[in-house]
């Protein structure tokens, strides 16, 4: 506990590496939540956003080190911004939206899964959570409706207005659902921390009378498979049942 306290101390006393050294209005909300409980530590954090890049493509290496930034918003766009931004293109530029992504430091493996269950309900469906060798337990929000599609190579532009502005209203809509994925995810959160039960108390009747919320969850979902045998497994219950077998081993 002491050890996750100090490394919490060290996280939060660290300048901010991003390119706006700040965080994002909504991921704030979320950090200032998360980072009030003593379990919690944010480390990095999105509110998802669109961009447009431009890459020399002679140059080998790291694309996002090595690329100039010609569009970035956190909001929704319109086609004239990309269409000003294309106009200093020089190289290979790629329109991208890039969801919400959040991860998070937590002291105990239990509190990794409250997230991660909060996470899942609220449509992050490839959230997940990691162990170090050395313990160290970070749980990632994070989804899959990415996109990501070149425009021009060498500065010169392969589609067309009409392409860009579809591209456009296509990269609004993934917006507008990863804002009301934050807001549920929230909203959820908070209620989530309210019920939680402190992880001292957890253990009453000792580490042989414990059940993670991951193993009542697999429970059930096995008492389901049992009155359908023909049910197909979703993504989302392989990877909880997954979580639920560590945590048995783990505790």
């Amino acid at each position: 506990m002491a050890a996750f306290a100090r490394r919490k101390a060290q996280r939060l006393a660290r300048p901010d590496p991003s390119r706006k050294r700040a965080l994002d209005a909504r991921a704030a909300e979320l950090a200032r939540l998360l980072n009030a409980r003593e379990r919690f530590c944010t480390t990095s954090s999105c509110d998802g956003r669109v961009t447009v890049t431009d890459t020399d493509p002679e140059v080998a290496g790291i694309q996002k080190k090595n690329c100039t930034w010609l569009l970035v918003t956190h909001d929704p766009c319109v086609k004239d911004d990309v269409m000003t931004a294309l106009k200093k293109a020089t190289g290979d530029v790629v329109f991208k939206f890039e969801p919400f992504v959040l991860h998070v430091l937590c002291r105990e493996l239990q509190d990794a899964q409250l997230l991660h269950s909060v996470a899942i309900d609220s449509g992050f469906r490839n959230s997940g959570i990691t162990v170090s060798r050395g313990g160290k337990i970070t749980m990632a929000v994070r989804s899959t409706h990415c996109l990501e599609v070149p425009l021009s190579h060498k500065g010169r532009l392969m589609v067309s207005e009409e392409y860009i502005e579809f591209l456009v209203h296509v990269a609004n809509q993934k917006m507008e659902e990863n804002i009301r994925r934050i807001d549920r995810f929230h909203k959820g959160l908070e209620l989530a921390l309210e019920a939680a039960v402190p992880a001292d108390t957890l253990f009453p009747e000792g580490p042989e009378k414990s059940h993670s919320v991951y193993v009542h969850r697999r429970k059930r979902r096995t008492a389901q498979e049992q009155a359908d045998p023909s049910r197909e497994l979703e993504p989302q219950d392989d990877t909880e049942s997954s979580l639920g077998l560590l945590a048995e081993i783990m505790i």
